[in-house]
Formats: structure tokens, C-alpha cells, sequence
């Protein structure tokens, strides 16, 4: 029956072990010394940059909840999708270098203002940093969860450097069409790569618990996987479905997700005008339906008309 509720560990301090001076963190494996200033595909430095990091009110409930989730934007991305809304993130276009002392103190900012979590949005190019920046703010009384918010695009070993660090996680699985994965992202290996990622997510988080946070039921654990409705793109969306469920079933949540937001550059519009308009509220209703048939449990969806640009935060580093 379809979950139509709503809309849309302390360990000791450790670094991952996969170095940026020959940089292998994400699946595109550019090679780069970033720590000499060298910047590969994501754009990366040797330091982490952040746009932003507030309180945030449109994850999944047991994300945000009522008080809010404790999200931190990193700037730079490994996968670029031609569509991102957060386009201007993405590029690196926003935000300023931000140390690992800094970070671990913007984890507790935020515990102090009342968050669920701490919600690490797109930052596995900063991952060494971030395992130290999280060992520290933990050593000095971050008792949230910690959670991983990712494109999918992950390579396993990373995933595995990240037990201890990470608590659940938040992952999309954009792609079952190879095509389709290299004329949006430039990855036509995103299928079995992701799948990959979210089996040792899933491997490393366990299964979906929640604890009781400031009176709230929040997500402690598990894997939550989204996917995003693409325009004209409802029979890839279905064999996405088919592909998670025949390997996970119900051992992770799901969330199906209906808030494309037609926001291209000129340039774009021209290269890929299919994605000039938004999927229909009756093409998300059958993909919901046909969720429905294949026995999804736990799944969240998104009401109405999710397509909105007032969900894109401003890159001020509030």
C-alpha cells in the first residue's frame, strides 16, 4: 500500500585513507594532485568549499522534520548534470574555502540551532576532509546523525572509508539507461556504479531505523534512495524502479521525486530541448502507480506540483 504520509556513532577521529595528491574519490578517477593545485572534473581544490550551511525544510520528514536539517552545500560536483538545478554550486561558481576546524564548527552551529543531522549535500570530492571535520565536531559533542547526500556516482572503497564517519545515507540513483546516463551526465557507467555504491551503503549503514530527536522521529540510519522523473522519461523511471527493488526490495526507503525544474542555460535549452518542460503530474501519478505494483513499502512522494525554483537556496554561505 502506497506511504502517502506527507511530501516531499561516535567513533575516534579518522582520515580516509584514498589521497588527493593522485585524487581516485570519485568513479571519474582523473588522477590529479590536488594538493598541488591541480583541478580535475569535479573542480575541486585542496580545500573544501561551502556556499552554504542552514537549516533546511525540504528533505523527506524524517530529515527535516519540523526543526529543520542541519544541510551543508558543498561547492564542485564529479557528475554535472546538464539539467542540476544547483548549476552555479555545481561549477563552483559559489562559496568560500572553508578549513577542517571551520567545518567541524559549522557542524555544531548547526546541532545548536536545533537540526536533525547534519546533511553533507554532494561532498564526496571533500571527503578526507569532511571524515576529519566530523571526527573533531563529534569529539567535541556532535551527538546528531551524520548524513551523506550524494548523486550515487560513489566508488565502494570510499563508501567503506566513510563507516564511522557517516550514518546514513541520501542517494539518488539517477540512471537505468547507460544512453541516457551519457547525454546528461557524461557517465555512461552511472548504472553499475551506483548500483555498486548503494549495495555497500547499504552493506556499511544497515537497515532504515529512526530515533526520537527533540520529540521528532528522525532518520539515525539506512539508505534513502531517490529518483528523479526526468521529462519524456517515464519507461527509464519505471526500469530504475524495476532495478532497485530486484536487488534491494524493501531493505532500503525510497523517494520518488516529481521537483524537475526547468532552469538550462540558452546553451543547454538548445543541446537538450526535451528538457525544457516538466514531467506531468499524470506521467509522476503512473510511476507512482506502477511503484505500487511492484510492492514498495516504504517509499515517500512529493504532492501536487513540486516544481518549484523558490527550493533552490540562495549561495550566500548563510
Amino acid at each position: 500500500m502506497r506511504t502517502r504520509a506527507t511530501t516531499i556513532s561516535t567513533l575516534a577521529m579518522e582520515s580516509i585513507t584514498t589521497p588527493i595528491d593522485a585524487c581516485c574519490l570519485c568513479p571519474r578517477a582523473c588522477g590529479v594532485n590536488r594538493a598541488a593545485g591541480e583541478r580535475g572534473y569535479c573542480g575541486a581544490g585542496a580545500v573544501p568549499v561551502v556556499a552554504r550551511a542552514a537549516l533546511h525544510f525540504w528533505e523527506e520528514p524524517p530529515i527535516s522534520g519540523e526543526s529543520g536539517s542541519g544541510t551543508i552545500f558543498f561547492s564542485n560536483c564529479s557528475l554535472r548534470c546538464c539539467y542540476c538545478q544547483n548549476a552555479q554550486l555545481a561549477q563552483g561558481l559559489a562559496g568560500r574555502e572553508v578549513g577542517v576546524e571551520e567545518l567541524a564548527d559549522l557542524c555544531l552551529d548547526l546541532q545548536r540551532q536545533g537540526a536533525l543531522n547534519v546533511n553533507l549535500v554532494t561532498p564526496t570530492h571533500y571527503s578526507p576532509s569532511i571524515a576529519q571535520a566530523v571526527g573533531c565536531a563529534r569529539a567535541k559533542g556532535l551527538r546528531i546523525p551524520v548524513l551523506w547526500n550524494t548523486s550515487g556516482y560513489e566508488l565502494p572503497e570510499v563508501i567503506e572509508d566513510l563507516s564511522g564517519t557517516v550514518d546514513a545515507y541520501l542517494t539518488d540513483f539517477k540512471y537505468a539507461d547507460a544512453q541516457l546516463a551519457k547525454r546528461y551526465s557524461h557517465a555512461p557507467d552511472y548504472p553499475q556504479v551506483a548500483l555498486a555504491a548503494i549495495r555497500r551503503m547499504r552493506e556499511c549503514a544497515g537497515t532504515v531505523r529512526y530515533r526520537t530527536i527533540a520529540g521528532q522521529e528522525c532518520l539515525s540510519e539506512g539508505v534513502v534512495v531517490r529518483h528523479l522523473l526526468l521529462p519524456g522519461a517515464l519507461e527509464h523511471s519505471k526500469r530504475a524502479i524495476d532495478m532497485l527493488f530486484a536487488e534491494f526490495g524493501n531493505d532500503v526507503s525510497y523517494s520518488l521525486m516529481n521537483q524537475y525544474t526547468p532552469v538550462l542555460s540558452d546553451v543547454a535549452a538548445r543541446e537538450y530541448p526535451e528538457l525544457r518542460v516538466k514531467p506531468s503530474l499524470e506521467e509522476y501519478e503512473q510511476l507512482l502507480d506502477y511503484a505500487d505494483s511492484l510492492g514498495l513499502e516504504d517509499y515517500f512522494w512529493q504532492q501536487g506540483d513540486a516544481c518549484q525554483e523558490s527550493f533552490i537556496p540562495e549561495w550566500d554561505f548563510e
